[in-house]
């Protein structure tokens, strides 16, 4: 019986960093500039003013911004502004309550990575004076 639990906990240890919560249509680097620049935007934002704030091309942005419609996390208004057309970027609910999620997540991941690299440094001290873990 001490076996299984030594068994449950090294595997609970190994899913400690396995961070299931960093999606990755949202993870790609485009893609989290698009979704921080709508994230504080209720009413949106043009497609040309998300293409300058991420300095993506028209055909990559659009790309991103396809992928991100598929999983539901943006929707695309498109219309017209006098003569020219004009469009939209939105982030959904959905899309939203996805991303403060994957936020989270990311989150404890630089928390966890802190704490790694304060051991890292500890252990590295302690080993200059004369201490050296077994």
């Amino acid at each position: 019986m001490v076996r299984d639990r030594s068994r449950k906990a090294s595997a609970a240890e190994r899913a400690r960093h396995d961070y299931v919560g960093l999606d990755r249509v949202l993870h790609e680097k485009a893609r989290l500039g698009i979704l921080v620049a709508l994230l504080n935007r209720r009413d949106g934002v043009s497609f040309l003013e998300l293409r300058s704030l991420c300095e993506l091309t028209d055909g990559n942005l659009a790309r991103h911004l396809q992928v991100l419609q598929e999983a539901d996390v943006v929707e695309i208004e498109k219309t017209t502004e006098g003569a020219r057309p004009k469009t939209v970027v939105r982030l959904t609910k959905t899309g939203r309550k996805q991303f403060l999620a994957y936020l989270e997540e990311l989150e404890r991941v630089l928390q966890d990575a802190r704490a790694s690299a304060q051991t890292a440094n500890a252990l590295r001290g302690a080993s200059r004076h004369g201490f050296s873990p077994a």
